[in-house]
């Protein structure tokens, strides 16, 4: 058994590798970008960002020495939670990196549908001057659900306030959040959401949330509602969300993420006209690398000290 290894598969830039280093000078640090060394897999302890093949060797290993691994995005239902659990392998993601970004985005889609700005732009692009098929109204003192109350959706609550928009909030218990006019619990959701005018989904993804958006959850809305997912894809039933769009029970939707992705050219969705596709984009972050290495410097000088983690440690059975 070697000198430990922090396995850096997120590029880093040079100064912030150096900087990894002089903190955990007791370990060898890899640049996966930068270096190819003959590293002995199994003394991985740490791995920053996840390598699908290298991690699943380390995951299938007897004698892998990895505790620790650092997402580099909110979501991680990507990751073999239960092995994870199994190996006793810690894992933290990078939540509040793209809480900015992602209610920015989210403002952005409903101020395009609101103020018919998408319109407009298929206006311009073929040449059209007319008012005739522009649909408008005021976001002001519209009623915002808010499904899932942590970074983002907090800090989109605090933006709606700043535009006179009334938010409220879905989470597992109904706890009180800042931010928030009134919190409800996840399951007393399909009471409620017959009352709101915009519904926008941020939630993981986990079992509780697979498909939970589905002709039973549309039906529950006012007809009209707005929908907007910046969650996760697979938390929606696109063929029942097609259907929603289709009748009026929805009369708009901006989607970021979607069951198959990239989104296959033969989709409904593309040629939807109460429908705007964004690829996947609203966690898109400016100096998303510098605010990524503060929290894995923060967990790194926890962990070396006592093998905890100071921040955004993912509770293995709950996905999140």
């Amino acid at each position: 058994m070697g000198q430990p290894i922090i396995y850096l598969f997120e590029k880093m830039k040079e100064e912030q590798v150096e900087d990894i280093r002089k903190t955990a000078v007791d370990h060898i640090v890899v640049d996966a970008h930068r270096e190819t060394p003959q590293i002995i897999k199994d003394d991985i302890e740490i791995m920053l960002g996840w390598d699908k093949e290298l991690g699943q060797y380390l995951l299938d290993s007897e004698t892998s020495r990895l505790k620790w691994v650092q997402s580099i995005s909110a979501g991680v239902d990507s990751y073999d939670l239960d092995r994870f659990a199994e190996k006793g392998i810690l894992l933290s993601n990078a939540s509040g990196i793209h809480s900015v970004s992602i209610s920015e985005h989210v403002l952005g889609v409903l101020f395009a549908a609101f103020r018919g700005i998408r319109t407009s732009i298929i206006n311009q692009t073929n040449g059209i001057w007319s008012r005739e098929n522009i649909s408008y109204k005021q976001l002001s003192m519209q009623k915002m659900l808010i499904v899932g109350t942590g970074n983002i959706g907090q800090q989109l609550a605090l933006f709606a306030q700043g535009l006179n928009i009334q938010p409220y909030g879905i989470n597992t218990s109904g706890h009180v959040t800042p931010g928030f006019i009134e919190c409800y619990s996840q399951k007393n959701m399909q009471r409620i959401i017959k009352e709101m005018d915009i519904v926008v989904n941020v939630l993981p993804l986990t079992d509780e949330t697979y498909q939970m958006y589905n002709e039973s959850m549309f039906l529950a809305m006012k007809p009209g509602t707005v929908f907007v997912n910046v969650g996760r894809g697979p938390s929606v039933n696109t063929t029942d969300l097609i259907e929603a769009l289709k009748n009026g029970q929805l009369s708009f939707a901006a989607l970021d993420v979607f069951e198959e992705e990239p989104l296959p050219s033969d989709s409904p969705l593309w040629t939807m006209e109460n429908v705007l596709v964004t690829p996947h984009i609203s966690g898109l972050t400016p100096q998303f690398k510098t605010k990524l290495l503060a929290i894995f410097k923060q967990n790194l000088i926890q962990f070396l000290s006592d093998g905890t983690l100071a921040k955004n440690e993912i509770a293995l059975s709950q996905g999140y």
